[in-house]
């Protein structure tokens, strides 16, 4: 059974079961309650609940102590087809979709939900103006059943109901993380701060450490003060001084021999963590011992998450010291070692690849067979298939891997070619890249005008090595990112049913998953996170001899997990 869900005002909405064709199961309901009328039908009938985007209802139910099983996220669904359709970048809230199917204008989508807003009373928000004058109900039952039309219809269409119902179980998980929040220690992080940066500063003023950076590299520089933060004033420097560089990034100077340059280094580095999450973070986003992003489920264009603020996907080493489980409790952290080059294995179907891995280190295999146990060698050819790099250092390294495994660089080659064609490529899942940009095809279209110089053929090649660069990697990072969905998918239902008490989802970057439990259950997580892996390689790949092994650790503090 499916319940199409719409809030309304003052905590009440509307229902209407359906069948797994959308078709109407039963009459509509008005309820005063929301989150007493889905709690109740929850505990008796376990249905899929179906609205217009999760993070626009779920938090208030959890709010009101209501977990759901399962649900389909109306907006990221039609995301998801509209990409498949070569439409990346249309509205896809309620009322476009209903729109779009009615024949109507199509609104732009509203701004996402602010974070106060999110601290309101349950659905305070006025519901959606329709298109039409349609009830958001109507629409939704309508839009509902044509998106379940559109996902049969597709050659995919198992593989792409796999996407949109691991995606909508994603968008679940990402607003029960974001109520769980990360364990996060205040005290610890100042103090790292301190450590790193001198006391707070007083507002206005930098850091006692990076102002004595910045006078090292002054006095490097003869006692001219020098801007470490303007990349200009960094190169007109070293220009002064007789040591023209091309540009002011830390790869740039790890080349150059200067006095300066060791604390200009230092100095960006202490900077990016000032910046990023320095105590004006620590004031914003931890409260009540909780950093509680706002993730956004699918929000790179791979399909890979993206948070609204707060920098979730990128806590750096200098700050997991303050990651801290609560006591009693530990921090189950799964990293998936090796995802990407996995993929192509499992991707290809390469039985030379796929051998490699199997392994439990796949670059050490690969060195083993065919780079003379040099498992550097070996990285650095995998790598630069997946990334596009073909010259320098790589390009001798790469004709080995393409000699010994033409399945797998064959499979990445076709997805370049793709691309600098303008074509679509696609994930295991369906997942699908943009379209070639405007820029693009201009470039391509003014190629092709016999009155085209050089110039003009020089930027076309370029648009279409670069965008072939792009599709290449796509069809491994989107369906790394459809296998870590389908992950999510897999623990989180494992988690519902009790397979470890007490223990819950608090973080997800790409490839890495942590889990906050009682000491006790700590076990049970680790084999719930394996069985969640295993089935997910089963799901998204089918049988394949490729592993897809997790590195698991049960830790006190973040930092302690690699």
């Amino acid at each position: 059974m499916r319940y199409v869900v719409v809030p309304g005002a003052a905590g009440g909405g509307s229902l209407q079961p359906v069948d797994d064709r959308g078709t109407s199961a039963g009459p509509m309901e008005e309820v005063d309650s929301l989150a007493a009328a889905v709690a109740v039908r929850e505990r008796a009938e376990h249905p899929r609940w179906v609205w217009p985007a999760t993070d626009e209802v779920y938090p208030d139910l959890l709010a009101a102590g209501v977990v759901v099983g399962r649900c389909v996220d109306l907006a990221l669904t039609e995301g998801i087809l509209l990409g498949y359709d070569g439409r990346w970048g249309e509205a896809r809230s309620l009322g476009a979709a209903w729109a779009r199917l009615a024949g109507l204008p199509v609104p732009a989508d509203p701004p996402p939900r602010s974070r106060p807003a999110a601290q309101q009373a349950l659905f305070e928000t006025a519901p959606e103006s329709l298109p039409g004058g349609a009830a958001p109900l109507d629409a939704a039952v309508a839009v509902h059943a044509d998106q379940l039309r559109r996902v049969a219809g597709e050659p995919l269409g198992d593989r792409l109901g796999l996407l949109v119902a691991a995606e909508s179980a994603c968008a679940l998980v990402a607003a029960e993380m974001t109520r769980a929040g990360v364990p996060w220690r205040a005290d610890v992080h100042d103090a790292l701060l301190t450590d790193h940066l001198g006391p707070r500063p007083a507002a206005g003023l930098p850091p006692r450490r990076l102002a004595e950076l910045a006078d090292h590299v002054a006095a490097a520089f003869g006692g001219v003060r020098v801007n470490p933060d303007s990349p200009a004033e960094v190169v007109q420097a070293f220009a002064r001084a007789g040591v023209p560089v091309s540009s002011a990034r830390s790869f740039v100077l790890r080349r150059v021999d200067h006095p300066a340059v060791a604390p200009l280094l230092q100095y960006k580095e202490l900077a990016r963590l000032h910046a990023a999450h320095g105590w004006a973070w620590l004031d914003t986003w931890v409260r009540d011992g909780r950093f509680r992003p706002d993730w956004v489920v699918g929000g790179v264009v791979s399909g890979r998450w993206a948070s609204r603020g707060g920098g979730a996907l990128q806590i750096p080493q200098a700050v997991r010291r303050a990651v801290v489980a609560d006591p009693g409790r530990l921090l189950v952290v799964a990293d998936a070692a090796q995802l990407e080059p996995r993929v192509l294995a499992a991707l290809a179907g390469d039985e030379r690849l796929a051998a490699a891995a199997a392994a439990s280190d796949l670059y050490s295999a690969l060195a083993a067979d065919s780079f003379g146990g040099d498992r550097a060698r070996a990285k650095v050819a995998l790598l630069g298939t997946l990334y596009g790099a073909t010259g320098g250092d790589a390009a001798p390294v790469l004709a080995v891997l393409r000699r010994r495994f033409p399945t797998a660089v064959g499979y990445v080659e076709a997805a370049a070619r793709d691309g600098e064609a303008g074509r679509l490529v696609r994930s295991r899942l369906g997942r699908t890249c943009p379209p070639p940009s405007a820029r693009w095809r201009e470039a391509q279209e003014r190629a092709a005008l016999s009155a085209a110089g050089e110039a003009d053929q020089a930027r076309a090649r370029q648009a279409a090595r670069d965008r072939g660069r792009f599709t290449r990697n796509f069809v491994v990072q989107a369906s790394a990112a459809d296998w870590a969905a389908v992950l999510l998918a897999a623990l989180r239902r494992r988690l519902l049913a009790g397979g470890a008490p007490g223990a819950e989802l608090v973080f997800f970057q790409h490839d890495e998953v942590a889990v906050h439990c009682p000491e006790q259950t700590a076990p049970a997580a680790a084999a719930l996170l394996s069985e969640a892996a295993e089935e997910a390689s089963r799901l998204v790949f089918g049988p394949t001899p490729v592993r897809f092994p997790l590195g698991i650790a049960a830790v006190a503090c973040y930092a302690d997990a690699k």
